[in-house]
């Protein structure tokens, strides 16, 4: 399916993945010019980016950016069990793959490359991240799941009830807050001191799902030198499409400012290069 809405055309199609699930992938790019820069993104857990982001995706394009997206295995449209992820080294494969094919076509190489993820999708662009850390110019973090707020977790004892129920029904896995993804992510502090590229991470100071604390440890370990922290009072988990208007277009705003000023550095560092080579 393909359309041009405005000034923003979207298309989406489905791709098979190494274990012969369709997976859907989406598209949405500005009509009149070519894109300054290429945002993936990495949706949350449970939700998807063709129904759910469509309009802050637009809202990128809007601004002349090339936006793509892929709903996991289990998430949206794209096949498996509902919201059940078996392994999530398989999940990154999957997203890693499409996003590096999309990177490499055309004009899209000369492009910068920034990574986004909501939520758990925060966790999935620092193990892309992880996966090639040269190959992204940066990455937008909201409210990612780093660590899930105490308040949302269950009761010990109804962990450990579920637990034992999972080894009967493992597609349950699921449903618990286990530590999988946030071990993987940045639990360990050498990991947490891997992360090299340029980054801003958003939060919400009420943000009951995921814990703001993470974040700011993040920010505090990560050994990039270009990283940002941006706390915002009385806003909760969903920053870009679960807030008043006038609260969402803060954090967007802030986003684009964030990448322009990452364009416009690599822009000139790159022209500086060129220059030093010239004279060589």
């Amino acid at each position: 399916m393909a359309y041009i809405d405005g000034q923003v055309g979207y298309s989406e199609e489905f791709i098979k993945n190494s274990r012969g699930m369709q997976l859907l992938t989406c598209k949405w790019f500005p009509v009149n010019q070519e894109p300054r820069a290429l945002i993936f993104f990495c949706h949350g857990y449970a939700i998807d980016c063709s129904t759910t982001f469509k309009d802050v995706a637009s809202k990128f394009a809007k601004e002349g950016f090339g936006m793509y997206g892929i709903e996991y295995e289990g998430h949206g449209r794209s096949g498996g069990l509902n919201v059940y992820i078996d392994d999530f080294d398989l999940l990154i494969n999957d997203v890693y793959s499409h996003f590096s094919k999309i990177s490499e076509m055309g004009e899209n190489p000369k492009k910068k490359k920034f990574l986004m993820g909501e939520s758990m999708g925060g966790a999935v662009v620092l193990l892309l991240h992880r996966k090639k850390p040269e190959f992204w110019d940066g990455a937008i973090l909201i409210a990612p799941m780093c660590k899930i707020a105490e308040e949302m977790k269950p009761p010990k004892t109804v962990i450990s009830m579920m637990n034992l129920v999972i080894h009967l029904i493992p597609s349950w896995k699921s449903i618990l807050p286990g530590p999988d993804i946030i071990n993987l992510a940045i639990k360990q502090p050498h990991k947490r001191q891997e992360v090299t590229m340029p980054f801003i991470v958003l939060h919400g100071e009420d943000d009951k799902v995921t814990d703001k604390e993470a974040s700011k440890l993040l920010y505090e370990v990560a050994s990039s030198n270009d990283k940002t922290l941006k706390l915002y009072p009385e806003m909760w988990h969903s920053l870009l499409f679960g807030e008043p208007l006038e609260k969402s277009e803060l954090v967007f705003n802030d986003i684009v400012q964030w990448m322009e000023t990452r364009i416009n550095t690599l822009q000139v560092n790159a022209n500086n290069n060129h220059e030093a080579k010239s004279q060589i």
